[in-house]
């Protein structure tokens, strides 16, 4: 057991130093029980202040995990229908063309994203503090047309998580914060683990590296990126509370197992991918159909500062296991990477 942990703190430790990153924290859970919860590295780029296990990182996209769960949950209760088009909850939204829950949640709705908007990436670099308002984000969403008939295609969408957000605070009457914390943060104990509205709210995250408003210094973001330029919110987290939460999903902890497949099933296929045998999508879900491993789901999570994933790998080494790896810079695929280097020593064993 010692030895396995040390192979896999080694192998951590040695990609770190092999792609120039100053740290990252990870989690491990086996079979529901915390194997392996650890910082590595540095929070600092001077490499001064060690980065400790329960340091607070973005998780970006992983988000999109967590507004899914809440979303079924909703389901589960008779608040909200899958197949219901968005009208029937956003009665003003200004789109013809019916799209439902499914498809939102799917990216198989057909709506614009912003990322690659140069209009987004000029705003953001010219005011990381003034993020743009829901009404702006929508703006642009009605200003570009559908790119295919919903539920014809597959093209990932913030503006469809935007709008499932908009849906969840107006059918419950809470916000997304309030929301997240009764059906998932709250449930679990989590301590850590919350939704920031402001620049005052993230003072105690880990300082996360990236050239992207400088071009090509490193330099922290965390004291001049402003949460809301994530449009469907963004939680922050630590290793092993993300750990617990994805693990917990997959466990029946959160959703009834009949939801949780409803969200593992690929509503489209990507095919082969880096790290993937089969990648497809599911109800906020990446689902590896054809991993050795069993049905592997979970997300990645990238923008200014960090890279993140955890994925559940229902047969590592006949082990149900959850892998949760935040790294302070961002490098693409990085997290996702590292989680599958921790996955394959355990495969070994």
């Amino acid at each position: 057991m010692e030895d396995l942990q040390e192979q896999l703190r080694l192998v951590v430790r040695q990609s770190l130093i092999e792609a120039q990153i100053p740290g990252a924290a990870v989690a491990i859970h086996v079979n529901g029980q915390a194997f392996l919860e650890a910082g590595f590295g540095y929070q600092d780029r001077n490499h001064e202040i060690p980065l400790s296990t329960d340091a607070n990182f973005y998780l970006y996209s992983i988000t999109k995990s967590l507004i899914a769960t809440t979303s079924l949950h909703l389901v589960g209760k008779g608040f909200l229908e899958l197949d219901a088009p968005v009208q029937t909850y956003l009665t003003n939204f200004p789109l013809n063309t019916p799209v439902t829950l499914r498809q939102l949640l799917s990216h198989t709705s057909g709506l614009p994203d912003y990322g690659g908007v140069a209009t987004y990436s000029e705003a953001v670099k010219a005011n990381p503090s003034s993020p743009w308002s829901t009404e702006t984000f929508l703006d642009l969403a009605h200003t570009q047309e559908l790119q295919f008939v919903p539920g014809m295609g597959w093209a990932y969408s913030n503006i469809g998580y935007l709008l499932l957000k908009c849906i969840l605070e107006k059918t419950t009457g809470l916000s997304i914060q309030k929301l997240l914390n009764k059906v998932i943060f709250s449930p679990l104990s989590l301590k850590k683990t919350f939704v920031p509205t402001t620049l005052d709210d993230v003072a105690e995250l880990t300082p996360g590296y990236t050239t992207f408003f400088s071009g090509d210094e490193l330099q922290d973001m965390t004291r001049v990126y402003h949460p809301s330029w994530v449009a469907h919110s963004v939680v922050i987290s630590t290793a092993p509370e993300l750990a617990k939460i994805i693990d917990a999903l997959f466990r029946g902890k959160l959703l009834d197992l009949s939801l949780v497949e409803q969200m593992s099933h690929p509503i489209h296929n990507l095919g082969k991918y880096p790290l993937f045998e089969n990648l497809g999508y599911g109800l906020g879900l990446f689902v590896d159909t054809e991993s050795p491993h069993g049905k592997v789901k979970g997300h990645t999570g990238e923008g200014p500062g960090y890279s993140v994933a955890a994925f559940h790998f229902p047969k590592l080494a006949s082990s149900s296991t959850t892998i949760a790896a935040l790294v302070n810079q961002d490098k693409h695929d990085y997290g996702a990477a590292l989680v599958y280097k921790m996955a394959h020593i355990l495969a070994e064993h």
